[in-house]
């Protein structure tokens, strides 16, 4: 009697508040989310329809500024470039972090904490700071040229950064050495989860540390590989703070890369609408591959199951 009474109070009213409250309490996010990237978003992509310098009126062109992309040798080479930083941000750091946390994996090593949080130092160092010290580093009097002048090597010493054929990969062994650490924490977490009696079993049956690694360890972190790569291909593409400091995009365009082009564009050559439609080229960009990484990775992980 009393289950009656309740339902036939419940009117529809109560009904709809009942499930409007969840999205009530996710407004402020959303609200947050619209307005610090949707908004922006929307803007940018306003922007890139038109000729503006940044003040005065703007003028109306359409796809003009994506048209002019397509025979852009200089934005061709900025995203050719973003695509040669992914090498050292994400596939360098998950070959060699693969192969270090498995080692720590097998050796528990003693004080895995501390080795934790030394290896992700970089992380939370400021970039300005990371690529100043780097700057020092690769400079022509800098640590690099003395080691290898020490080592009998000094007619490889050069200015790094100078030298439009290791310019480039200069700067990806500063993101090499930046997201190696994340990648390799991200692994050990992983790495954590796996029964020990999976590998008792295998050592029972006579595999050894190549063959437990390739048929436990590599299936089992599957997930968390699909995360480090969708995180450092997005740091590889977003790449601006190392550059600007370390080379400016130079020497000539040998290190310019999409994010740098943004900046130049809109703030140096006052050209806003151009400097938008590589903003939205690149977010497409990042969108599109970091898409098929997971569609990649939730596919290995049906396979396996």
């Amino acid at each position: 009697m009393t289950t009656t009474v309740a339902r036939r109070r419940t009117t529809p009213s109560a009904v709809v508040r009942n499930r409007a409250t969840p999205y009530l309490y996710l407004l402020p996010a959303f609200l947050i989310y619209g307005g610090f990237l949707l908004f922006p978003l929307i803007r940018a992509a306003q922007f890139s329809l038109s000729a503006w310098p940044g003040f005065g009126p703007s003028t109306f062109v359409g796809l003009g500024n994506y048209v002019d992309l397509l025979g852009d040798r200089r934005f061709h080479a900025a995203v050719s470039h973003a695509l040669t930083l992914i090498v050292f941000y994400a596939l360098l750091p998950l070959g060699v972090g693969l192969i270090l946390a498995a080692i720590l994996r097998r050796g528990q090593v003693r004080g895995l904490g501390i080795y934790r949080v030394l290896i992700f130092m970089p992380q939370v160092i400021a970039l300005v700071v990371v690529a100043v010290a780097w700057h020092q580093i690769y400079s022509p009097n800098g640590m690099l040229n003395q080691v290898l002048e020490a080592v009998g090597l000094g007619e490889l010493t050069r200015g790094w950064l100078g030298d439009p054929t290791f310019a480039l990969p200069a700067v990806g062994m500063i993101g090499f050495w930046l997201q190696t650490g994340l990648v390799m924490l991200l692994l050990l977490a992983g790495m954590g989860r796996i029964p020990n009696d999976l590998y008792e079993a295998a050592r029972l049956d006579g595999a050894g540390a190549v063959r437990e690694f390739f048929a436990i360890t590599l299936p089992s972190v599957k997930a968390e590989i699909t995360t480090a790569l969708v995180l450092t291909i997005i740091a590889a593409l977003k790449t601006f703070d190392l550059v600007y400091v370390t080379t400016g995009g130079g020497p000539g365009t040998a290190t310019t890369v999409p994010s740098y082009e943004v900046y130049n564009r809109a703030f140096n050559l006052k050209e806003v609408g151009s400097a938008s439609a590589v903003a939205i080229v690149l977010t497409v960009l990042v969108f599109a591959i970091n898409v098929a990484v997971s569609r990649i990775g939730e596919q290995g992980q049906e396979t396996r199951r």
